[in-house]
């Protein structure tokens, strides 16, 4: 069996879609004086409007990838690495190293990175060469270790508590992914990489440790 394990770092939108996102910030209802509305305009919404635009990098619609990190495991050997650079050219790699991948396993996969992925391929009109499925309550072709965890419930579980209540040492030391943006916007796209990948084999430790493989 092929196992691919994986990770993703999103960015928000393109910057040229900031105007679009202050365009939906809004005063709260309740607010009906118009100084009142005028210093919430002055004080509040500059912030509103930079969190609502970077929580577009939770988003396939609007956010993008920045890297992909992967751990490939084959009967013929190992292979890492961080997929990186423009975004068409990250997804047209990751679907041409996957195109022989039997399981793909990550955390909270299900519900951020395959579907990200699969999203922004579609933008791209990058064609996948798998389709991972996305049905719930099995893991014949997809393992999420939040799912799994949680044993399919609504339960959340960060990878770095996890990695910890399984005696690995966590991977979010020096960084974690609400610093990403921070850390792309002062040029320090290598320390991204890096930790992605750290991200990538603390999963593998995880799902070893689940599936009792060590």
């Amino acid at each position: 069996m092929i196992k691919l394990f994986l990770d993703i770092e999103t960015l928000p939108a393109d910057e040229s879609y900031r105007g679009k996102v202050a365009a939906t910030i809004r005063p709260p209802a309740s607010m009906k004086k118009a100084d009142t509305i005028q210093k919430w305009e002055a004080d509040d919404k500059p912030a509103a409007i930079e969190k609502a635009f970077r929580e577009t990098s939770f988003k396939g619609t609007f956010g993008r990838i920045l890297c992909i990190g992967y751990v490939k495991e084959a009967p013929s050997g190992e292979t890492e690495g961080v997929l990186s650079g423009d975004e068409p050219s990250i997804l047209r790699e990751f679907w041409e190293l996957s195109q022989d991948v039997d399981l793909f396993i990550g955390h909270n996969i299900f519900d951020f990175d395959l579907k990200f992925i699969t999203q922004r391929s579609m933008i791209h009109g990058v064609r996948p060469t798998k389709a991972p499925s996305f049905a719930r309550y099995r893991s014949d072709s997809v393992y999420d270790t939040m799912a799994e965890w949680a044993c399919w419930s609504q339960d959340r579980i960060r990878l770095g508590d996890l990695a910890e209540a399984l005696g690995i040492k966590s991977p979010k030391d020096a960084m974690d992914g609400s610093q990403v943006y921070d850390y792309y916007r002062d040029g320090r796209s290598e320390e991204i990489y890096e930790y992605c990948l750290k991200d990538v084999k603390a999963t593998r430790s995880v799902y070893k440790r689940m599936t009792f493989e060590e």
